[in-house]
């Protein structure tokens, strides 16, 4: 229940609904959290410089108008939840916007509980870009271009002529587009969607914005440098809850596993948060998704109109329900699909006790 209010117009709402709602999305318990670090814990610290240099580039994070005071205080709040959770969990490594995450739940949820939630999103959700090398990252980011192929294979034709690549959206997936918004209404909109689904959802919602700048791509020259300095710059005015609800309908149609299934296996040293969800199991980290795609459609020709048109006007009965139990993590488990299908019988006593 609390999934489909999370993705469902207009997310969770408000803040004081979040700082409840967060820590059942991650199942982070909140009468154990972490106790608050000490002074030794920046010393001789590998991360504490450049934390601390992104930190204080991070003025623009902030709520205008807030008291000096308060803000420096909070900038020491945000350097050391990074750096207690980088402490906790010695495998993973800090990567410049992490911050720009960290922040977000700083400002929602206060600090304690912050350092919780980070915690719990940076072994799960975020594990990808947490490893020593970006092989991770890259692989996600390879998802962005079949998913617009098979939307809009008009548009893929262009980009793959210009040669744009997908580096133009490595800061929207690493910072869950915190760093490129600068309403933070709709950053933790967005985070309400992200929490509530699938690790990749983030590549799915860049897609539809790059498929909802169709003629804002197709106006410029066909060069690399033309359409990356586009598509590097979101506008602010985006129709947010049209983009949600097409990233949804993306995502149920087109899951991961139909991107990657025909990809050979390969079990990864480390578990990834990719491989944290069932339909990654069979995911490849041999071949590119879009050239499995290719192969593919040589059996399954895809017509632009009529695939651009079924997928973006595709009927939503039960797509909340579908993307509230394909959004499940790994650390709910059984437990999870037990509340999820039993949710008609306690919802409305539970709804009262959330939000009086």
């Amino acid at each position: 229940m609390l999934r489909r209010m999370a993705i469902s117009e207009g997310g969770l709402l408000t803040d004081e609904i979040r700082c409840q709602v967060w820590p059942r999305l991650l199942n982070v318990n909140t009468e154990d959290l972490p106790p608050p670090p000490g002074p030794e814990l920046r010393v001789d610290n590998k991360d504490y410089q450049q934390v601390l240099l992104d930190v204080r580039r991070s003025l623009r994070r902030f709520p205008p108008g807030m008291p000096l005071k308060e803000r420096e205080d909070l900038q020491e709040q945000l350097i050391d939840i990074i750096l207690q959770v980088l402490d906790r969990n010695r495998q993973l490594h800090y990567y410049q916007g992490y911050h720009d995450i960290v922040v977000t739940f700083l400002l929602v949820v206060g600090g304690p509980l912050a350092t919780a939630l980070v915690d719990k999103l940076s072994t799960h959700h975020l594990r990808d870009f947490m490893d020593p090398t970006m092989d991770n990252t890259k692989h996600i980011l390879n998802y962005l271009m079949p998913i617009i192929e098979l939307v809009n294979p008009m548009l893929y034709d262009f980009m793959q002529r210009a040669e744009v690549g997908t580096i133009f959206a490595l800061s929207w997936l690493i910072t869950w587009f915190g760093h490129v918004l600068s309403d933070f209404r709709h950053v933790v909109r967005l985070y309400d969607f992200f929490l509530a689904c699938h690790p990749l959802m983030p590549i799915y919602f860049a897609a539809v914005i790059v498929l909802h700048r169709e003629e804002d791509v197709f106006d410029c020259e066909c060069d690399m440098a033309s359409v990356h300095h586009l598509l590097s710059k979101i506008p602010q005015d985006l129709p947010y809850e049209l983009l949600i609800s097409r990233a949804g309908d993306l995502f149920v149609q087109f899951p991961p596993s139909e991107l990657s299934r025909e990809a050979a296996l390969q079990h990864q040293a480390e578990r990834t948060a990719a491989s944290t969800f069932k339909d990654f199991e069979l995911a490849s980290t041999q071949q590119h998704p879009d050239m499995v795609l290719r192969r593919r459609f040589r059996h399954e020709p895809v017509l632009p109109e009529h695939g651009a048109k079924s997928v973006l006007t595709k009927p939503r009965t039960n797509r909340l329900v579908k993307l509230a139990v394909m959004g499940l993590t790994v650390a709910l488990g059984a437990a999870a699909l037990t509340i999820v299908k039993s949710a008609l019988e306690w919802a409305p006593k539970f709804e009262l006790q959330i939000f009086p």
